[in-house]
């Protein structure tokens, strides 16, 4: 008896298998015409709208997506032209296939297809659960009852269908669009309308990972600096906003809210406003020149020569990294302002009574609470700067510019630099490699670190 309860308990699951392998011959003709079982046990506008929606489905791919769907495999083969017209006798342009737009309009049509392919599986297992409904003596749910239980019980559902469409269609079918492109000769040469571009398989990761060639070797140069950067900006800012704000907070020091207002008002103004007036001011002709050559003929010079701030490689990567703690600090400094005023009092009072002094407190009972409340906004911050494209562009624009690098300055992140090669050069394809590789390293990056944290091996420590 168990056992035949069993079986139709699994007969009764609400599944694909289950209403193709069970399903009387009203839900297996759902197959083939979305709806049916829904309209034969009478919910008729439920099947009205899963029939509707199969049709304009395959209407859809028959009269927009097949039409870029059959050229994906060549991403088109037809290039503009000229062709005489005999009525004019003028020679007239002919236009000839869009290879981006068969790829990104393929994209869609498969988006679509999937999407349908979604809606009638749906279609399916309502018809399956109609069934179950009328098996077992009780009249299927109607269209209006459906919706209440959209706005109660299934209201999550409801709620995140939207939301979920919109990312899909904004921020998944992009990304796909732009990895598709790193397995293409989309570049300045290949430029459509007028150009076709094609498959070219692997060998755009070919040239940027190989041992050789001016593309690899500015991709190894680009990328030691993005994570010099990367780990110059985010520990320098971590740790000097901690010293900052126990500074502030340290016993005697009076007018906190005033020194934390400060900072807090370095904040507010926005980024990019900051470092542009930052570059202005490091410009040859800027103030902080301007500053510099009254102290240097103030004791006696002659002949100041400008300190290239942003024009020399090295001063320059020195000088955005500092510029960056103006930045950064700050938003460190609250954070761990914050988390400071939680450490028990009793832990530095029972390390006082040990002999602890100051610097072994720190060590022993400051850096360990902080590391493990703040690991993830840390890891954050370093994910964060690696795709740091604001503190870059806006006060070098990634220069100084070499001869050694291809289309890149010596201050280039991988983000700016694939900046550079999409809107100043039109090199999609090398692009969309360095937006993966970029992806994939930031990805295993963040993983990594956060398992081997205290903060994800211990979380209970500190609670």
């Amino acid at each position: 008896m168990a056992r035949d309860q069993k079986k139709y308990k699994h007969k009764d699951d609400i599944t694909l298998v289950n209403a193709i392998a069970h399903g009387q011959w009203q839900t297996k003709l759902s197959i083939v015409i979305s709806g049916f079982g829904n309209l034969f046990y009478g919910q008729i506008i439920k099947g009205l709208i899963f029939l509707v929606f199969q049709i304009c489905t395959w209407l859809s791919l028959f009269f927009f997506g097949q039409i870029y769907l059959r050229d994906l495999n060549t991403l088109g083969t037809q290039t503009m032209g000229m062709v005489f017209d005999p009525i004019r006798e003028v020679n007239v342009p002919t236009l000839g296939d869009n290879s981006l737009q068969i790829l990104l309009y393929s994209i869609f049509a498969i988006a679509l297809l999937l999407f349908g392919l979604m809606i009638h599986i749906a279609a399916v297992k309502s018809s399956y659960a109609a069934e179950i409904e009328v098996r077992r003596g009780k009249r299927p749910t109607g269209f209006v009852q459906d919706l209440r239980d959209m706005f109660d019980k299934n209201v999550h559902t409801a709620m995140l269908a939207i939301p979920t469409v919109g990312v899909i269609a904004f921020t998944v079918l992009p990304v796909i669009f732009m990895i598709l492109l790193a397995f293409t000769n989309f570049d300045r040469l290949h430029q459509p309308p007028g150009n076709l571009f094609t498959w070219v398989g692997l060998q755009n990761f070919a040239d940027t990972l190989s041992s050789s060639g001016f593309m690899s070797h500015t991709f190894v140069r680009v990328l030691g600096w993005t994570l010099i950067w990367a780990v110059l900006s985010t520990f320098l800012n971590y740790f000097l906003g901690m010293v900052v704000a126990l500074m502030i907070n340290k016993k005697g020091i009076r007018f906190k809210s005033v020194w934390r207002t400060c900072f807090v008002i370095a904040i507010a103004v926005p980024g990019f406003v900051t470092l542009l007036f930052m570059r202005q001011m490091l410009a040859p002709e800027g103030s902080i020149n301007v500053i510099l050559k009254g102290i240097y003929e103030f004791f006696g010079g002659e002949g100041f020569s400008p300190v290239q701030f942003l024009r020399d490689p090295l001063i320059a990567r020195v000088t955005v990294v500092i510029v960056n703690l103006w930045i950064g600090i700050p938003y460190t400094m609250l954070i761990t302002s914050g988390i400071l005023m939680n450490i028990p009092a009793d832990l530095y009072e029972a390390a006082r009574i040990d002999g602890a002094g100051p610097a072994k407190q720190f060590k022993a009972i400051t850096l360990p609470y902080m590391l493990v409340v703040t690991a993830p906004y840390l890891i954050t911050q370093f994910i964060g700067n690696i795709n740091n494209f604001n503190a870059i562009y806006f006060l070098t624009t990634g220069g100084p510019n070499v001869t050694d690098y291809y289309n890149a300055g010596k201050t280039d992140l991988l983000v700016t630099w694939l900046y550079k090669l999409t809107v100043n050069h039109g090199d999609y394809n090398l692009a969309s490699v360095i937006g993966i590789i970029t992806f994939v390293i930031s990805a295993i990056i963040a993983l990594v670190t956060f398992n081997i944290t205290a903060s994800a091996q211990k979380e209970e420590t500190f609670r």
